[in-house]
């Protein structure tokens, strides 16, 4: 039985464990991007969005626990320069796991893990969709209460300028 056995181990030894998904959250802190599978994007997403909601508050002792996690100072300070303005207001979830297919090689199942803030393809389409469409469908009455407010405008200078024709 299994009872409370939550950590994948990935076939590795703890400490190559903890080093490999270091390295993995330092890539994917650094390159917003990564393309690996999915079991590790599963196990990195537990060991990366602590420290990214650690980074909201920029405090001495932060920055060092995630440095004793992340041991690249490099990251440590994109994580809490850049990505953590980023997800400044979002209240987790910030990482986002798209599986790719299988591997040539092994048939392993493959994907593309990226944080969130930081794809233009869904966050810069959404924006752009939402400022270009603002009509609904109560929009022709808007449109025919302006041309009414203003028609007499128009037609009050018409009026005026008829009287002194004649």
């Amino acid at each position: 039985m299994r009872h409370n056995k939550k950590i994948n181990h990935l076939g590795r030894k703890a400490a190559h464990r903890d080093s490999m998904l270091a390295n993995m959250a330092s890539s994917l802190i650094l390159e917003k991007r990564i393309i690996t599978t999915t079991a590790k994007a599963k196990a990195l997403r537990i060991y990366v969005e602590p420290m990214i909601t650690r980074s909201k508050e920029d405090t001495t002792t932060s920055r060092r626990v995630v440095f004793s996690q992340l041991q690249n100072k490099y990251a440590v300070t994109e994580l809490f320069r850049e990505v953590s303005q980023k997800v400044a207001n979002r209240p987790g979830g910030y990482t986002r796991i798209i599986k790719l297919g299988l591997r040539a090689g092994d048939n392993a199942d493959m994907c593309m893990m990226e944080l969130v803030d930081y794809n233009d393809i869904y966050t810069n389409g959404k924006k752009a969709a939402k400022a270009t469409k603002t009509t609904r469908r109560g929009g022709k009455k808007k449109a025919e209460a302006a041309k009414v407010e203003e028609a007499p405008v128009a037609e009050a200078p018409a009026a005026e300028e008829a009287p002194k024709a004649e």
